[in-house]
């Protein structure tokens, strides 16, 4: 990682810690702005972060206090004590018990909220990157649940038509008649029929991408074992085929089978080469004609932009449709800055967001289409 990546992203955690809403797009904006203007003036790195990383004047004092502390090794107090608010929460569930009898509901003067709470809602919304360890397995089990379906194209077989259209079927029409003695008193008539295009998955498993990987590759593996049409990818400083690998009904050991077979996990992101692999290699030769590639990466790559601008035009011209998704784009504020992003945007169809389970639900309807 650069080093202006990483002083953005250590400042951005200072910033978390002091009480601000810093997301991770913000913090990607504030990176590009000190690959331009340096880390030696502090002037210019003080209004850099200030105008990327702020929302809210209101939020500005809490930023010069750790502005302070981080590039100028100030000692303060990066947090003010206020008077505490009271709430009072009442949860509407199910399970609530009745009232005993002389209870009386107990009077609050402080303010009242009356929620509902459904655990497995919260989760659909909920950031991967915040996902704890138990959160992920009930995670796992959800995505068991997605289907992935390519959308139709027309097949080379033909099927019966129930009405009299389409092209007259020689074969059953002769054989309806035996049962007349030998009169075409009904004809039978065929139609092309259908069947759902392939789905390539390309899964960016490089350092930037570790908070959504782990939740990305569970999906890999739901839609391996789902059907049949679906081929796998991982996507680091090379490019590896893991569709055998997820194959295996026991996700845990399809994704362990797959981390061993990936020898560039958490490492660096070459999109343009490793995307030029697949073209050269499988692709253009017929993996992705007519088919619906799915590339799941933040964008972020060390490689050369024309290069990877090149590969995706090289892709689309053959594809029957590409998509990008980006676990980054659910960010407020976001916007494609990345070099890799911004030279692959051009030949994209659709760019969507992948960064919780509802929004892998609506990449399968995207896909579906």
């Amino acid at each position: 990682m650069p080093e202006a990546e990483r002083i953005a992203v250590a400042f951005a955690r200072v910033l978390r810690g002091a009480g601000l809403d810093v997301p991770v797009g913000r913090a990607v904006t504030f990176a590009e702005a000190l690959t331009l203007v340096g880390v030696d003036r502090s002037g210019a790195v003080y209004w850099a972060g200030r105008t990327t990383l702020l929302a809210r004047p209101e939020d500005i004092p809490a930023y010069d206090r750790a502005f302070g502390a981080f590039w100028r090794g100030q000692t303060v107090n990066l947090f003010q004590t206020s008077a505490p608010v009271e709430l009072t929460i009442v949860l509407d569930t199910e399970e609530e018990a009745p009232p005993g009898e002389g209870d009386e509901p107990a009077e609050s003067d402080g303010p009242t909220l009356v929620v509902r709470w459904s655990r497995q809602e919260v989760l659909r919304h909920k950031d991967f990157a915040a996902y704890t360890h138990a959160e992920f397995e009930e995670a796992r089990r959800l995505m068991a649940d997605l289907r992935l379906h390519g959308a139709l194209r027309r097949s080379r077989r033909r099927r019966p038509s129930r009405k009299a259209e389409g092209r007259p079927d020689l074969r059953r029409t002769v054989r309806r008649s035996l049962r007349s003695g030998g009169e075409p008193i009904r004809r039978a008539f065929s139609q092309a029929g259908e069947r759902p295009r392939r789905i390539v998955l390309i899964c960016d498993v490089s350092g930037s991408m570790e908070p959504y990987s782990r939740a990305l590759l569970r999906f890999l593996h739901a839609a391996v074992v789902g059907r049949g049409r679906i081929e796998a990818f991982a996507l680091g400083t090379r490019l590896t085929r893991i569709t055998r690998e997820l194959s295996s009904r026991d996700p845990d050991a399809a994704l362990a089978k797959a981390a061993r077979s990936v020898p560039d996990w958490s490492g660096g992101t070459r999109l343009g080469e490793g995307l030029q692999a697949f073209n050269d290699q499988w692709g253009v030769r017929g993996m992705a004609r007519g088919a619906v590639v799915v590339i799941l990466s933040d964008g972020w790559d060390r490689g050369d932009p024309a290069l990877l601008a090149e590969q995706m035009q090289r892709l689309q011209r053959v594809a029957y449709r590409t998509v990008w998704v980006n676990p980054l784009k659910a960010s407020p504020g976001y916007a494609p800055l990345a070099a890799g992003m911004a030279a692959a945007l051009p030949f994209v169809d659709e760019f969507v967001e992948g960064h919780s389970l509802e929004s892998l639900q609506k990449l399968a309807e995207v896909i579906s289409r």
